[in-house]
């Protein structure tokens, strides 16, 4: 029990486990006899999902502790710049329109700047009047300068990317620059300790790989968590309907053609369809409900959209059909075991939580591995909390999107408003605020992953009104936040005369690279 946490391994490669990897071996020395030694087992034959093509801000300094230059991380995965998801069709379906932006909105910190903004709703939207990025990316602008330095911006953002293209890049600069080994083979068996936990996973071709510590990230299949252990799944799927997606990659015309600068996500009859731009083509999928829409249903509504850009040939490309099961596992950390990516769970890639959610994951661990078995099970039990608080909060706010729209033209989105699938907790926080703004006390932790302003930008984005009390305080800040809408309106100004496009940028970066912080 008093065993010190030498030696970690990873089952299973994709985006989870080589950004794992990745996370804790930048937090510890692989190579020292003090060190921790980092093993990932990944079988040769296991093809990457790749639907997680998009991030949240946190990558950029995911990377940079990872020591990657961003230069060469754009170049080799196919990467642009994303800095806001935009929602059409969602509240009436008659080409309404809405950003959530990554930065803040002006003033956030110094007050709650949506009460100030509520007397000119009729004039402006929220993302329009607290911030820049609204007006950036709809005009297909990127977020920085060539000049600017690497993971340095103008206005706050994340990626794009081509996630079999990131998994391999991420491969090669664990094995390379920070100490990881790599084992291409086949797990068939799991060996256990007489107090269960897991000592070695059998290989086909290496035998016995023996471990302190082993991370599942073995996908949908959980080999770790869920076959070996049996941890129960809880599936969300009377609350979050949607359990198919269908996906295909879409070229663009010509190599000039621009690329946007968010990801679009259109509603759809039963579902909605994500359009992501990369520098090299489009990934596009639509994600729905089998229990409201037929497969050939929702292909046809797929194929439409696409049409533009395809013209006939939408009707025979081919589309890759992915199962979806909405939920997450009772426990993510048991024994010597702790599950990360699909393994952990999975829901629809909404809001782009799932990179995001490996990052976290791989982070705690890195900072909180237990010295000895003697207190895994302790930080077992934190991690276990935190994230369970975690996949609530996340179903919770995708689940805001759906209950805000006022559609009505299939029994799907009536389905979504009706009370029986809305949690409790979210129910309490929609009286709440029919009163007072999201702010500061609506965040149960520090570090949630969705702050207030999110839960402004789809709210007031969507057309909920809150109808603030009509009493006077001490201290009026009426002033401080017309300050911030005029300097919104001028940061604005100067950002659209000073960036280029997206594209134009992704050519510079070839051409030049970003300068070196």
């Amino acid at each position: 029990m008093n065993q010190s946490i030498k030696h970690i391994v990873i089952i299973g490669g994709g985006s989870a486990g080589w950004l794992s990897a990745g996370i804790i071996a930048s937090e510890h020395k692989t190579a020292a006899d003090s060190g921790v030694q980092i093993t990932l087992v990944e079988s040769p034959d296991v093809q990457t999902i790749g639907v997680g093509e998009g991030t949240w801000p946190s990558m950029r300094q995911t990377l940079k502790k990872m020591g990657i230059s961003e230069t060469e991380f754009v170049l080799n995965c196919d990467a642009s710049f994303k800095q806001a998801s935009e929602f059409r069709n969602w509240t009436h379906g008659n080409g309404d329109s809405y950003f959530h932006p990554f930065t803040m909105p002006a003033g956030f910190h110094e007050t709650n700047i949506a009460d100030f903004w509520q007397q000119h709703r009729q004039q402006v939207s929220f993302a329009d009047a607290t911030t820049s990025q609204s007006h950036i990316c709809r005009n297909g602008l990127a977020p920085k300068q060539i000049s600017t330095p690497e993971y340095s911006f103008n206005v706050n953002y994340g990626y794009h990317l081509d996630a079999g293209k990131f998994s391999t890049f991420l491969q090669k600069h664990c094995c390379s620059k920070l100490g990881v080994s790599h084992v291409l083979d086949h797990v068939v068996k799991i060996n256990s300790h007489e107090n269960g936990d897991i000592k070695s996973v059998s290989t086909r071709q290496h035998g016995d790989i023996e471990a302190d510590l082993f991370i599942d990230c073995t996908g949908f299949k959980s080999l770790l968590l869920g076959e070996h252990y049996g941890i129960d799944f809880i599936s969300q799927k009377h609350v979050l309907f949607n359990d198919r997606a269908l996906a295909v990659q879409v070229p663009y015309a010509n190599d000039n053609e621009p690329i946007a600068s968010h990801t679009i996500s259109t509603a759809q009859s039963c579902g909605w369809i994500w359009d992501i731009g990369l520098p090299s083509r489009r990934g596009i999928g639509h994600v729905y409900s089998s229990a409201h829409i037929s497969d050939d249903a929702a292909a046809a509504q797929l194929r439409e959209y696409i049409r533009p850009a395809l013209g006939n040939k939408a009707d025979d490309v081919a589309l890759r059909h992915i199962k979806i099961n909405p939920g997450y596992r009772q426990k993510f950390w048991h024994k010597n075991c702790v599950a990360i990516g699909m393994s952990a769970g999975f829901i629809e890639p909404l809001e782009a939580s799932a990179l995001a959610l490996i990052e976290l994951s791989a982070k705690m661990i890195a900072e909180q591995l237990p010295a000895n078995r003697q207190v895994m099970d302790i930080t077992a039990k934190r991690f276990n909390t935190k994230f369970n608080h975690r996949w609530l909060r996340i179903i919770e706010f995708l689940k805001l999107h759906y209950i805000l729209s006022q559609r009505d033209d299939s029994q799907y989105w009536r389905d979504n408003r009706s009370a029986k699938s809305i949690p409790e907790h979210l129910q309490e926080l929609m009286q709440l605020w029919q009163y007072q703004s999201p702010y500061g006390y609506d965040s149960d932790h520090s570090d949630d992953l969705f702050p207030a302003a999110s839960f402004q930008f789809v709210l007031y984005g969507m057309g909920f009104e809150t109808q603030l009390p009509n009493r006077q305080k001490r201290h009026d800040k009426s002033d401080m936040a017309n300050t911030f809408f005029n300097d919104n309106i001028k940061q604005t100004q100067q950002l659209m005369r000073s960036l280029g496009s997206n594209r134009e940028l992704i050519n510079k970066i070839k051409k030049y690279g970003f300068a070196k912080l």
